[in-house]
């Protein structure tokens, strides 16, 4: 059915007015605009959100820590759990100045009391409460990319869906003064 609409667009026909036309070539510049303006606004997007995260992840360091408490065992539905199936539990790790620091950090749920994790550690040496892995970094960017490519696209069909409003709006006017000019003769005629 949606193929022969479209195709019904270009055929001609003395019947076929302007706004039969200018719908049509709407429909054409819509598609064509989704076909490349959606996704190549939806690679910038996640290109974006992966260079901002770079510079962050750079100036991070990794250390080995010990856990100083146990970690809890499974993760409960509430979302301070940390990212990635990761719980927070608090950690030992000598610092570069060889003074002995503790804090709090994503880790993997289950792990006992002394068990060695690795931590990061920002560029001024404070530990990172929940860092975000590559892995995380190229989640997002995809994220990102799909949902922004996505929401391009739905508001191309939305632009071309009030232009097609606006040419039914005309359409309708137009009909209505034409039968007004043909009905007005027959009116006068009447007894």
């Amino acid at each position: 059915m949606p193929l022969q609409k479209i195709r019904r667009l270009w055929l001609r026909s003395p019947l076929k007015r302007g706004t039969d036309v200018a719908e049509a070539w709407m429909l054409l510049a819509t598609a064509a605009l989704i076909a490349v303006l959606a996704p190549t606004v939806g690679v910038t997007a996640a290109s974006a959100v992966d260079a901002a995260s770079q510079p962050q992840r750079q100036g991070w360091h990794s250390v080995s820590a010990v856990l100083t408490e146990d970690a809890p065992a499974r993760i409960g539905v509430d979302s301070s759990n940390g990212p990635g199936g990761r719980v927070h539990a608090t950690v030992r790790w000598t610092a570069t100045d060889g003074t002995v620091r503790t804090g709090e950090t994503a880790v993997a749920p289950g792990l006992r009391t002394g068990d060695r994790t690795t931590a990061w550690l920002d560029r001024d040496g404070s530990l990172l409460r929940d860092p975000r892995t590559p892995g995380d970094a190229v989640a997002q960017s995809i994220a990102v990319g799909v949902v922004t490519a996505a929401g391009t696209g739905l508001l191309l069909l939305g632009a071309n869906k009030a232009g097609v409003l606006l040419l039914n709006r005309r359409r309708y006017a137009q009909w209505e003064k034409d039968w007004e000019e043909t009905d007005s003769p027959r009116r006068h005629q009447q007894p």
